[in-house]
């Protein structure tokens, strides 16, 4: 059984993207990947909430673990049901946090691949240059048979691809990335995932840590001019016909891109690419294979009219790099905390196979934060 995600076109299920546009307006032909999923002997259960057009406005669903908490955003119903037993496996999509803090906040496995790695046909964007379909699960055995029938051009752990099934063996070196970007973890949060580098440390893992991004505050303001030029776009044709039936944020979101110039957007786009260059280099540099950081800037927020900050998805996400957030202990309101995983672009098997060493390392209760 899986959930899918209210902006993916699933034969005979309407389609509403959290929306109140009507759902005939967004019709379209069912997704590819649900195709995959079906043929692969997967029964679709129903449709997951999603923040309207998975962009911020939150929708209904709760946290698992205390119903007065935000379960994240935008894959808030898929993360839920897997957190609350519904389904074993659900699919979202991510275009900054949308499944990585999720993933965190409600205490379960999140998986963003590669951009481009799972077909997006058949599925509403947001920002289609970041736009990325992923899976939500239990834990990471359940999760990786999904990502091979979903991914393409999946090699099995160690058949092919650089470094074979010695790559695969051997233990992922872990970098720690010092500065700005780390630093907007909350206290709790940066102190569970110290206390989980150095958990890991113990168990023989080599972590460094090393100074990256320089630049992180120009990484969030070029994500956000690609992000709101293409959401603009992305409406173009439904946002006039239907505008008075957009939430507030929304129509604040689409209006702030239709504002943005193509010269910015050009511009931003150049800085990307030189953004994921840049990351590849510097793990190529300090030999690091795979980034570790907290999968959120802390447990889910009190209250539902947020899904909580994405920062600490943003700049990997805004490379089209493979994400993982794995659970790792609790706060001391006893919500869920996560760590996440990121490695290079388009080594996705490599990624999901070291995954269950380091998740095997940090399940287990926290020291006290």
């Amino acid at each position: 059984m899986v959930g899918v995600k209210d902006i993916v076109h699933v034969d005979g299920m309407p389609t509403c993207a959290g929306s109140d546009v009507p759902a005939e307006a967004l019709a379209g032909a069912e997704a590819s990947l649900v195709g995959r999923l079906r043929e692969a002997g997967a029964l679709v259960a129903g449709k997951t909430v999603t923040a309207e057009f998975a962009v911020t406005a939150p929708g209904p669903t709760r946290n698992p673990h205390h119903l007065g908490h935000t379960p994240g955003g935008s894959s808030s119903g898929s993360a839920a049901a897997v957190a609350a037993g519904m389904v074993p496996l659900a699919v979202g999509t991510q275009t900054i946090g949308s499944m990585i803090r999720p993933a965190a906040y409600c205490g379960v496995v999140g998986f963003k691949p590669t951009h481009g790695r799972i077909s997006s046909d058949g599925v509403i964007p947001n920002a289609p240059t970041f736009d990325t379909v992923g899976l939500f699960a239990p834990d990471v055995a359940s999760l990786a048979p999904a990502a091979a029938v979903l991914c393409d051009g999946w090699r099995p752990s160690g058949e092919g691809g650089e470094g074979g099934e010695t790559e695969e063996r051997r233990r992922p070196v872990l970098g720690v990335p010092l500065g700005p970007y780390l630093d907007r973890a909350d206290a709790e949060a940066r102190n569970s995932f110290e206390e989980r580098a150095e958990r890991l440390e113990d168990a023989g893992f080599t972590v460094r840590r090393v100074p990256f991004p320089d630049d992180f505050e120009r990484v969030v303001a070029e994500q956000r001019v690609i992000n709101r030029y293409e959401l603009a776009r992305t409406h173009a044709a439904w946002f006039p016909r239907h505008g008075e039936r957009y939430r507030a944020q929304t129509v604040e979101a689409i209006r702030e891109g239709q504002r943005l110039s193509h010269d910015a957007y050009a511009a931003a786009l150049r800085a990307r690419a030189a953004f994921r260059e840049r990351l590849v280099a510097a793990m190529d540099r300090d030999g690091i294979d795979l980034w570790i950081t907290p999968a959120a800037t802390g447990p889910a927020p009190y209250g539902l009219k947020s899904t909580g900050d994405s920062v600490m998805s943003l700049p990997w996400s805004y490379a089209g790099a493979p994400a993982l957030a794995l659970p790792a202990g609790r706060a001391a309101n006893s919500l869920p905390l996560g760590v996440q995983c990121v490695a290079r672009p388009g080594v996705d098997e490599r990624l999901l196979g070291w995954a269950p060493d380091v998740e095997s390392v940090l399940v287990g209760p926290s020291a006290p934060v």
